[in-house]
């Protein structure tokens, strides 16, 4: 009972906090909204016992990303007026109708998931007694190795490129 009171207070919170992402009319408080948001899910990895899980999404997500966002924030003239023009490829129509559409999706999976309910316990792996941390990472080392070291030198190559675009010419 209380763990899912917890979690429906993280999901609120959640909700909440990714309104304020997309309303708030301060950059930096968007940026500050995002990074309580990306806090509160890893809230959640905890209640779900992935802690792992939880590390990385606070120092990924919550420390890296955010600070990646403030940095644009901050470098990126937000104060200049905006343009007089109307951008004639804006589809007002065609994003509500998208909305409806994924708001009609999401009411039909709560009605189904509603009229049958399924069974927990089969959906959730059972660890061994090392825990999901040992788990994850012997997955890593053995039976995803290559695409672990492939998205490694894709991140690397994308830092390269980042430094030489990001540096002044001489």
């Amino acid at each position: 009972m209380l763990e899912s009171l917890v979690f429906y207070t993280l999901a609120a919170f959640i909700i909440g906090f990714g309104v304020l992402v997309v309303t708030a009319r301060n950059p930096v408080h968007c940026v500050l909204f995002l990074a309580a948001n990306f806090l509160c899910v890893a809230m959640i990895y905890v209640l779900l016992a992935a802690e792992f899980l939880a590390m990385i999404q606070i120092l990924v997500y919550a420390g890296g990303i955010v600070v990646l966002y403030l940095f644009v924030v901050m470098l990126v003239n937000l104060r200049r007026p905006p343009d007089a023009q109307v951008d004639g490829r804006r589809q007002a129509l065609f994003g509500f109708v998208l909305v409806a559409l994924l708001l009609a999706e999401m009411s039909a999976i709560l009605v189904y998931s509603g009229a049958h309910p399924s069974n927990v316990a089969a959906v959730v792996p059972q660890f061994p007694s090392g825990g999901n941390t040992e788990t994850i990472g012997m997955l890593l080392y053995t039976d995803y190795l290559v695409p672990f070291e492939l998205a490694s030198m894709l991140l690397l190559v994308a830092m390269v490129g980042a430094i030489v675009l990001a540096r002044k010419e001489a």
